[in-house]
């Protein structure tokens, strides 16, 4: 078995080989157009008078704000634009602003890519285990029971923020750059909306200051707490090579060219996980190449789920766990 999986990952490293290379004005195009239209939709809501209208042009950039944030994933990797200047410096800041910690998760990503379906410490873990399950109290079991919910409209963008934090510390210890990490992002976030509040205070602006960070942190909260949910919910398995064991645990998603667009290849999530490296306009020529190599040494194929919204309704309905996972958590 061993030289099987040896030769099955040689294959997929040779019929994936001639897509890493990142264009540049690819990855750029698509932060430019989001981020314009992000931008745009910004000043309309603080130009308006009407309430109203302030609210629904906020929830609108709310969420290009996220699709935003997504393309600091790509960043992560080095694959949105290849420029390492500009993959470092802009998801900085792009991501203080909604005090999300950029360089904490930078980091935590990378354990992430290590440690899924092999480590139970991944930090983006959101399955629970059946241990974890039997010795939680009550109250945590309701939460389990009803997570997909709670995460997604309940506890959103912010409880991202505070997990990441949390991991951030709890790993401070192994990550020897950690703790330069926190600070930085500490530093850059109060920085940065001290400035912004001393603004708003200035004009008089502070109650609508506030609550269009509320409401960007709801809209964001909603798309990010979803796709971190879709990404590996239900799939925590290891396999006898790493790579494949990305491939069997990670999900990938049936959607228009457009939400994949938007999405940054996310809805290829199976395959950005064997080949982070690949970037998000090529993840799909891979996906077809990848279940060829599958398909000739008889492993099942890789499946694309029914989309975000019918994927997230399915499985929200029907939590799992980890070990004794395969049966459904009773009600």
């Amino acid at each position: 078995m061993g030289a099987t999986v040896t030769t099955i990952s040689s294959e997929l490293k040779q019929i994936t080989a001639d897509l890493h290379q990142v264009n540049p004005w690819t990855g750029l195009i698509r932060f430019g157009v989001i981020g314009t239209i992000f931008l745009s939709l910004v000043m309309l809501a603080w130009s308006v008078q009407n309430n109203s209208l302030f609210v629904i042009t906020t929830i609108l950039a709310g969420i290009f704000y996220a699709f935003l944030l997504i393309c600091t994933h790509d960043m992560v990797h080095q694959t949105l634009t290849g420029w390492g200047w500009f993959d470092t410096v802009m998801p900085r800041l792009v991501s203080w602003p909604m005090f999300w910690p950029y360089s904490i998760y930078a980091e935590l990503h990378s354990l992430h890519h290590g440690w899924n379906g092999v480590d139970l410490r991944d930090p983006e873990r959101v399955q629970w285990t059946w241990q974890e399950y039997q010795q939680a109290q009550s109250i945590v079991q309701w939460y389990v029971r009803h997570q997909w919910l709670c995460d997604i409209f309940i506890l959103g963008g912010i409880g991202l923020i505070i997990k990441t934090f949390i991991m951030g510390v709890r790993f401070q210890k192994l990550v020897t750059r950690m703790r330069r990490q926190i600070l930085l992002d500490v530093t850059g976030i109060l920085l940065v909306h001290s400035i912004m509040l001393a603004i708003a205070i200035s004009q008089g602006q502070v109650l609508r200051y506030l609550l269009f960070w509320v409401i960007l942190e709801r809209v964001i909260g909603v798309i990010v707490q979803i796709r971190d949910h879709l990404e590996h919910y239900g799939l925590w398995v290891k396999f006898t090579n790493h790579q494949l064991t990305q491939i069997y645990a990670c999900r990938n998603l049936k959607t228009s060219p457009l939400v994949g667009w938007l999405m940054g290849g996310l809805d290829y999530h199976a395959v950005h996980h064997a080949f982070p490296g690949i970037p998000f306009n090529q993840l799909p020529v891979a996906f077809t190449r990848i279940q060829g190599v599958l398909q000739k040494h008889n492993l099942p194929t890789m499946q694309l789920d029914s989309g975000y919204i019918k994927s997230t309704y399915r499985l929200s309905n029907h939590p799992s766990l980890i070990g004794e996972a395969d049966e459904t958590i009773p009600f």
